[in-house]
């Protein structure tokens, strides 16, 4: 009798997972279909992406504007481009669907609407392969050494974290398109 209610439990827990999924499945393609129908969202996300694209190759030492337009691609810097392009990505859908969000819902401006945004992009912009390294040392003096160190030594991992604060920032804004909280003021039941 408990090894059947164990087994009938277990059942449920992955018919309650399979049914996430499926949801996911929905969901994700409705809340892109509902903020990219209109083309100032595909406008703004465009924008965004482009802008990170720039930003992220400037400071990886990719993209040169002086003393002419020049892209270098190194071979080891392959890993860390596919990462910047993906991260760039993330970030102009994330943005274009907060701006969904502020436009047309009645939500306040607050810090945990565009958090992980601002943590994805603090946390994939290398600061030890551009100029704001040697910014950090000279204004930390020896933590700046290590912070950069750091930095150098855990890039990758660090930009595949922002990978995963944008993901969990882009499934936080679609539960916020797609299932949207009413509260009934007028309710005396607390």
């Amino acid at each position: 009798m408990r090894r059947a209610r164990e087994t009938h439990s277990m059942s449920n827990i992955s018919t309650k997972q399979q049914s996430r999924v499926t949801n996911l499945k929905v969901t994700i393609p409705l809340a892109f279909k509902m903020v990219f129908r209109n083309h100032l969202y595909i406008a703004i996300a465009a924008g965004v992406f482009v802008t990170f694209w720039i930003l992220f190759n400037v400071f990886d030492q990719l993209l040169f504007f002086s003393p002419v337009l020049t892209f270098y691609l190194p071979d080891d810097a392959v890993t860390g481009f596919i990462i910047t392009n993906i991260t760039s990505a993330l970030m102009g859908i994330l943005i274009a669907m907060n701006v969904y969000v502020v436009k047309n819902t009645k939500i306040r401006l607050d810090k945990s609407l565009f958090s992980g945004s601002i943590l994805g992009i603090a946390s994939s912009a290398c600061a030890s392969c551009s100029s704001i390294g040697f910014l950090l040392i000279s204004t930390f003096g020896g933590f700046g050494i290590f912070a950069t160190d750091f930095l150098t030594n855990y890039q990758t991992p660090l930009r595949l974290v922002s990978i995963a604060i944008l993901l969990w920032a882009l499934y936080s804004i679609h539960n916020k398109i797609t299932r949207p909280c009413i509260f009934n003021n007028t309710s005396k039941n607390f």
